[in-house]
C-alpha cells in the first residue's frame, strides 16, 4: 500500500523511511529535493547518516541544526523501542565517531517522534522552499513510514517546487527498480 501512494504522489517529494532512519523508497520528486539515493550503497541510504556525514545537508537544511537534532531525538526513540538493535547500535556508535555534533546532541537524550511539521530548503537549482511534511504510518507496519512534503498553494513554495519538478523532468532519472517499499 506504501508503494502505492509513493508511485501516485508525482508532484510531492516523499519517501518510505524504515527503522534506523533507512530510506526504502523514493518518488521522483524526491530525488528532485534531495539528491539521487539511487547513486548511494544501500547501507548509505540513511537519513540521519546523510545528515551528519554529508556535507550537502548543511547547506540544503536551511536550519540544519534544528533539523539534525530531530534526528538525534528520532534515533533516541528508535533506540529506546528497540535496545537489542545491533545495526542501530553500529549506526549510533558511527555516528558519534564521525559527528561532534551527533555526539554532543545524543548525550542530551532528547527522545521526539517524526509526525508533521515545517521545514526550510536552500535548494541550489531553485532556492528557498518551506514544505510541510507529515508522516504517515501503516498500522500493520509500524516501522515503516511514508514521509511527504508539501508547499502551501500558491505560495513562492509552492511555485519553486514547480520549478524545481519540472526541472527534474528534464533530467533522465537513476532510480532502480529495487527501490520498492514491501
Amino acid at each position: 500500500m506504501l508503494q502505492r501512494l509513493l508511485d501516485d504522489l508525482v508532484d510531492m517529494p516523499a519517501m518510505v523511511m524504515g527503522r534506523r532512519m533507512d530510506v526504502l523508497a523514493w518518488n521522483a520528486a524526491a530525488v528532485a529535493l534531495f539528491g539521487d539515493y539511487a547513486a548511494l550503497d544501500r547501507a548509505e541510504r540513511n537519513i540521519a547518516r546523510i545528515t551528519f556525514l554529508d556535507e550537502t545537508s548543511r547547506e540544503l537544511y536551511a536550519d540544519w541544526p534544528s533539523c539534525a537534532r530531530g534526528n538525534v531525538a528520532y534515533l533516541h526513540m528508535d533506540a529506546g523501542r528497540h535496545p537489542d538493535d545491533p545495526e542501530l547500535a553500529s549506526l549510533i556508535g558511527e555516528l558519534s565517531m564521525k559527528s561532534a555534533d551527533f555526539r554532543r546532541w545524543w548525550a542530551e537524550h532528547p527522545v521526539q517522534d517524526k509526525t508533521s511539521g515545517t521545514k526550510c530548503f536552500h535548494h541550489p537549482v531553485v532556492g528557498d522552499l518551506e514544505l510541510a511534511y507529515e508522516t504517515l504510518r501503516a498500522m500493520d507496519d509500524p516501522d515503516q513510514a511514508l514521509i511527504t512534503y508539501a508547499a502551501e498553494p500558491g505560495s513562492p513554495s509552492h511555485d519553486a517546487l514547480r520549478m524545481l519538478l519540472a526541472w527534474a523532468a528534464e533530467v533522465p532519472s537513476t532510480m532502480p527498480t529495487d527501490h520498492r517499499a514491501r
